[in-house]
């Protein structure tokens, strides 16, 4: 099921100046799609990997450390050099992949932080007593490595994007759209390609006008459509007014995993040095970086995927004998079946099957599809209860977990009825699945549990996912320890 599919546009929205359909280009190198998928379907992305640039670094700090005399190769500060280049790399987002650099603007990035990679291993350790020389040649073995390796990555990805650009949607009033897409319509190797036009309206311009046609999509349904069509992963915002006034479908497509940038094409002069917060230019428009997910992809998301593992995996251990127990209760009260699986949506709208104790008696499809989880509480056995009031029944999601469909701290899924009718309801309601969805959230540690606010569970999920950090995902499962064995509903 795409995000689309669940968050339907306003009811009564135009399509256009006539009311006729919207014709999309087709993104290089693929089939059109005739029309929108209403049922399950999932947006095929062209998610890039970070993995490369992870082994050109190891290989330059393990170059690097054969450069040195064999009596100091101890494994153990080769890791520990390697960790620690790679952790200051990803603090200064060298993995970040929204955009391919080159090895010059990378260089002095790199090589600083090698530099002080090895400078803060051999302050800790006995190297302090190398020469100088021996010193300096390990540390420009391993920048030239890793700067080869590094761009030997990124060539590869231009070749790849010049053969293949990047579907991208251009956001903004009409003129200034059109003078963006006409610009990177006549380069066609900077790897980005306009498929659509997102503008208030349809605007006339001049037939004169060096461009390509383009279609001008004015509603949301239209936006949507042509980024589950064409694969659109890039958008491009044109001016800082238009950040403000597209504020709730930018967000939108951010949660749908686009990588956002803002274009300027009129910038002011500030000097020599220009305007701080710019990060390089698409064909001479200066741009700066507003929202991407390749972040939480990389080094965030690495750190986050390994605190599930290890602690979902540590959890199914201990809590085996638990699970074993709750399983035989149901087993005795309420008779087979005691694990129930469920479709619930999870991160970008895409469906999973939940697992969790069996608490309320069988229903029908209809039933169990739209029934609410606080819902029929009176019919269910003390057991049940029991189970539901300190959340006992949620914990085969930790298998959940350990296979990757969820997370352990992140907005509660539902299931895809709720979520359509969520969507209409809350407009901030889509936008929680821009992350992985997880047995506990910062909204079920401040109580919104059950049959609670669904605005309020809205602006804490979405507040969590503007916040996060790995120690926000602690506090919240510590927080939840505390609060295990409370009454607090289901």
């Amino acid at each position: 099921m795409t995000a689309e599919s669940t968050v339907p546009p306003p009811a009564g929205g135009s399509r256009g100046a006539a009311g006729s359909a919207v014709s999309f280009l087709d993104p290089p190198g693929a089939a059109a799609c005739p029309e929108l998928p209403s049922g399950r379907a999932t947006r095929r992305s062209r998610r890039i990997s970070w993995t490369p640039l992870l082994i050109a670094d190891l290989s330059g700090t393990l170059l690097g450390a054969l450069a040195m005399p064999e009596d100091q190769r101890n494994p153990l500060l080769i890791a520990f050099l390697g960790l620690c280049v790679l952790s200051l790399n990803r603090r200064a987002q060298l993995y970040d992949t929204s955009d391919v650099a080159g090895i010059v603007e990378e260089l002095p990035a790199v090589c600083g932080r090698v530099a002080i990679g090895w400078a803060v291993v051999a302050a800790l350790t006995s190297m302090r007593q190398l020469p100088l020389t021996v010193l300096g040649t390990a540390c420009a073995v391993h920048c030239l490595v890793a700067c080869a390796g590094r761009e030997a990555v990124h060539g590869r990805r231009r070749r790849r994007f010049r053969r293949r650009p990047r579907p991208a949607l251009v956001v903004g009033p009409a003129p200034a759209a059109m003078q963006v897409a006409a610009a990177l319509q006549r380069r066609p190797g900077c790897g980005t390609q306009p498929v659509g036009l997102v503008a208030d309206a349809p605007h006339s311009v001049p037939p004169s006008a060096d461009r390509s046609p383009l279609p001008v999509l004015t509603t949301r349904e239209d936006a949507h459509r042509a980024l589950i069509q064409n694969g659109v992963e890039t958008v491009l915002v044109v001016g800082a007014s238009t950040r403000v006034r597209k504020a709730p479908l930018l967000r939108e497509l951010a949660a749908f995993g686009c990588v956002l940038w803002e274009l300027d094409t009129n910038p002011p002069s500030y000097g020599p040095r220009g305007r701080r917060g710019r990060a390089g230019h698409l064909v001479g428009f200066p741009r700066r970086l507003l929202c991407t997910d390749s972040g939480r992809r990389g080094g965030g998301a690495v750190g986050k995927r390994m605190l599930d593992i290890v602690f979902s995996g540590v959890l199914l251990l201990l809590a085996g004998p638990v699970l074993l127990a709750c399983a035989a209760g149901l087993r005795i009260t309420e008779g087979s079946g005691v694990v129930i699986r469920q479709e619930r949506i999870g991160q970008g709208g895409r469906p999973f099957t939940m697992l969790k104790f069996r608490t309320h008696p069988p229903a029908g499809a209809h039933a169990a599809a739209t029934r609410w989880s606080g819902a029929d509480e009176q019919d269910t056995s003390r057991f049940c209860q029991f189970l539901r009031r300190t959340s006992l029944d949620e914990l085969p999601q930790l298998w959940n977990v350990f296979r990757g469909d969820m997370s352990l701290v992140g907005p509660r899924p539902e299931r895809p009825y709720s979520v359509t009718k969520f969507s209409q309801a809350h407009p901030g309601y889509a936008a929680r699945h821009r992350v992985s969805t997880g047995i506990t959230g910062l909204a079920q540690v401040n109580g919104l549990r059950g049959e609670t606010s669904i605005e309020d569970r809205c602006r804490f999920d979405n507040a969590y996912i503007d916040t996060w950090s790995l120690w926000q995902d602690v506090c919240i499962l510590v927080r939840t320890a505390v609060q295990f064995v409370r009454p607090t509903g289901g």
